[in-house]
């Protein structure tokens, strides 16, 4: 019976592996964009930072991962207005997250893959 608590727990603590670096696509209003995110899971927290030729450099904030599932925060200054973008994504078998972003109401759909 203790070994089963064990695993059961195990399992629960269970979280993907995204330690590296990422890089994604998305479709936005004016056409392709692309970032590059570098990421380091540790348990349930998740760290990191990304770039993009949009945004630059921005450091991953509130950053948690739960299995497959991940989410975290970005802020981001752009031409002198500070915001705040909310992600959300999910981990795949080949080695791919699938992205939402939300973007002041509007959601902009990342695909990123792990680079090798």
């Amino acid at each position: 019976m203790k070994q089963l608590a064990l695993i059961l727990f195990a399992l629960g603590c269970y979280a993907a592996d995204v330690t590296g670096e990422w890089k994604a696509t998305a479709e936005g209003p004016n056409g392709q964009m692309t970032r590059t995110f570098s990421l380091k899971a540790e348990g349930s927290k998740l760290t990191g930072e990304t770039v993009s030729s949009f945004a630059g450099k921005s450091a991953i904030e509130n950053g948690k991962i739960d299995g497959d599932n991940l989410s975290f925060t970005l802020k981001l200054n752009f031409q002198g207005n500070e915001m705040s973008i909310d992600y959300k994504g999910k981990v795949n078998s080949n080695d791919e997250i699938k992205f939402t972003a939300d973007v002041g109401g509007q959601t902009i759909e990342w695909m990123a893959k792990r680079v090798k």
